[in-house]
This record gives structure tokens, C-alpha cells and sequence, in this order.
């Protein structure tokens, strides 16, 4: 932005990332969602600039809905990514492996609760294993901070008031989900999150038709859709006078 604003004003756009809530109500289907849940944070090894890495569980199914995402993460199959039967492949490079590592071991020293993962994967390349952390605050690192990777923080809520308000407790806003079979609910809690795109009952499904960017500090302008056309587009104002002189 500086240099273009420097040299000669050029339009830019930027995906600068998020730390996207995926909020799960009591009445979701709790299968259905934890199949989305799995792949909103673990798609692409974690490393998606949307990924729903603040999962938020109203509190009536938090339990159970815990018990069966750690199982359901668990049978992710971790190794080649040119094997068809891998879902997680290896961190892209030695830097980001230790970053992520380095975020893991910050959530531990913090009080999060590693329900599963929190380690390397095997003895050789970049993987890590699936983690998903609990008991944690707002305020942790591991909450606040990208991690681009295959770890995600869980915690309850009690009221669509309070996962409205966590949910926009970050300073990104790219992307979100909720998951409901309420549509009323659905609509309420989109129209509250402050995120540019939020899904319902599903996860990082995009499409080309539909304008992809992100609110607060995740960006400036959007992909796809009609809305991309703008920032290769500049609007001329031409005004012609068809009647007599007015002075």
C-alpha cells in the first residue's frame, strides 16, 4: 500500500487472513457439523486463510460434541499428500512447521487443554498432527493470532448474544459459519457477525460467483463475483447538455 501510494496511486487489493469462528448451536445437526468443523480448520493442512480455527459450541451439546470431533479428527489420515486415501498433507517449509509448533507449545504454557494432537507427526518431514485445544480464554495467543495450520481452539457458549460477541472478538473478519437448523437463527446471527463471508451449515465452500473478502484487519476489496470486476474498473462521469444555456 505504501509503495503504491508512493509511486502512482495503483489500486490494491489484499487478503491479508482471519481467525474465522465456526459457531455451533444445540440444535445443529451434530454429525453434519462436525464433518464441517473437520474440514473448515484441517482442509489443506490448516494452511487456508479462512480456516474456522475458533470453534464455538453452545454449551447443551459441548460434551458430546467434543467426544465426537476428537474422534472424528482423529481418523484424518496424516502422511504423502500424493496418496489419495491422505486428507493432511506437510506444513509448507521448515519456518512455518516451527511456527506452528512454536503457537502449540504457547496455547500449552497458557493453561489450553490439548484434547488431541499437540505434537509432530512421525519422525520425518513437516507434519503435525491434528490438535485441538480446550479450556481456553479470548486472550490467549493461540485465540487472537493466525496460526495457518492444523490446530483449532474450542469453547462453549451459553446464549446467540454470547457467540455473537466472541465471535467478533478479533480483530480479523474474513470468514465464519453457523450451523443451525433454525433459519431465523441463521439469519440473525449472519447479519451480527462482522466477517465477509459466513457460511451456513457448511464450511469453505466458495464459489465464483460469490465475492470472497474480509472486514477489519483481513483486507481491502474482494475476489470473485461481480465485486471483483471494481478493482480493474474505474467509473467515468460524462454530462451532456441538451437544452438551451441555463446563464
Amino acid at each position: 500500500m505504501k509503495a503504491a501510494a508512493g509511486s502512482n496511486l495503483k489500486k490494491v487489493t489484499l487478503e491479508l487472513g482471519g481467525k474465522s469462528p465456526n459457531i455451533v448451536f444445540d440444535d445443529a445437526d451434530i454429525d453434519k457439523a462436525i464433518s464441517w468443523v473437520n474440514f473448515g480448520i484441517f482442509f489443506n493442512h490448516g494452511q487456508c486463510c479462512c480456516a474456522g480455527s475458533r470453534i464455538y459450541v453452545q454449551e447443551g451439546i459441548y460434551d458430546k460434541f467434543v467426544e465426537k470431533f476428537k474422534e472424528r479428527a482423529q481418523k484424518n489420515v496424516v502422511g504423502d499428500p500424493f496418496n489419495e486415501n491422505t486428507f493432511q498433507g506437510p506444513q509448507v517449509s521448515q519456518l512455518q512447521y516451527d511456527r506452528i509448533m512454536g503457537y502449540i507449545d504457547t496455547g500449552k504454557k497458557e493453561g489450553a487443554k490439548v484434547e488431541i494432537g499437540g505434537d509432530r507427526h512421525g519422525k520425518e518431514g513437516y507434519f503435525i498432527q491434528p490438535t485441538i485445544f480446550s479450556n481456553v480464554s479470548e486472550d490467549m495467543k493461540i485465540m487472537q493470532e493466525e496460526i495457518f495450520g492444523p490446530v483449532c481452539s474450542i469453547a462453549k457458549f451459553k446464549t446467540e448474544e454470547d457467540a455473537i460477541r466472541v465471535g467478533n472478538m478479533s480483530t480479523y473478519g474474513l470468514a465464519s459459519a453457523v450451523h443451525t437448523t433454525n433459519l431465523n437463527t441463521a439469519i440473525r446471527v449472519s447479519n451480527a457477525l462482522r466477517a465477509g463471508t459466513v457460511w451456513v451449515n457448511q464450511y469453505n465452500m466458495l464459489h465464483h460467483t460469490l465475492p470472497f473478502g474480509g472486514y477489519k484487519e483481513s483486507g481491502i476489496g474482494r475476489e470473485l463475483g461481480e465485486a471483483a470486476l471494481a478493482n480493474y474498473s474505474q467509473t467515468k462521469t460524462v454530462s451532456i447538455r441538451l437544452g438551451d444555456a441555463l446563464f
